[in-house]
């Protein structure tokens, strides 16, 4: 008999959370799994079985909603994760935030590093963390590399919202949650972000909460 913590191959595992259909559950804040470095993808997947949980986490990201999600939020501890931004904002936030449409697309084993010293702070959430913001400083531009999901290289700069994307998710395969980067003094709940600190910056939220931005 399997010990409590042994757990089924991974392919195994994936097929069982696919067998359910529609999204995935998304696992949150004190689950181990978004504690621990996910494994590199070395072809644990079959092909075909590889494309299905794709498509399941992007009908995962869709129906939270969300713009990025990186497979130990449902439970699978791969160094794989899906981004995708419509961007519908109004203009003044899009442009204070450098927040364009951002592609459907897959990273497979990626890493960051920064391209430049600029640093960028803005509120941000978590689907993992549900019902709260923070303020968190990154940075503004990064060079990303990894692959996709054919094995295709990645070595790219990507800034302004779409490196916050990558930043966040590439955590996520890390074992970081933003939390572990925000600024404590800005915590909100959803509700208190919406009413109180909704403008395209966060810098009147710095001023009345009494933190400082970058």
């Amino acid at each position: 008999m399997p010990l409590p913590s042994d757990h089924p191959p991974l392919a195994e595992r994936i097929e069982e959370l696919l067998a359910a259909g529609g999204p995935l559950p998304i696992v949150t804040a004190g689950h181990p799994v978004l504690r621990r470095p996910a494994e590199p993808y070395e072809g644990q997947l079959s092909p075909a079985l590889l494309e299905r949980f794709v498509a399941a986490l992007r009908v995962t990201m869709h129906a939270a909603p969300g713009v990025g999600v990186a497979a130990p939020q449902v439970g699978v501890p791969l160094r794989i994760a899906v981004l995708e931004d419509p961007a519908t904002i109004p203009e003044e936030i899009a442009a204070a935030r450098g927040r364009v449409p951002l592609p459907f697309r897959v990273l497979v084993n990626p890493s960051y590093e920064a391209a430049g010293p600029e640093l960028a702070a803005f509120y941000e959430g978590c689907l993992s963390v549900p019902g709260y913001q923070a303020v968190v400083a990154r940075h503004a531009r990064v060079r990303l590399r990894g692959q996709d999901e054919r094995g295709r290289a990645l070595d790219e700069e990507v800034s302004g919202w779409p490196a916050r994307i990558v930043q966040h998710e590439t955590d996520h395969l890390d074992g970081t949650l933003y939390l572990d980067r925000a600024e404590p003094r800005s915590l909100s709940t959803n509700e208190a972000a919406a009413a109180l600190w909704a403008q395209p910056t966060p810098g009147t939220a710095a001023k009345v909460l009494g933190f400082e931005l970058p």
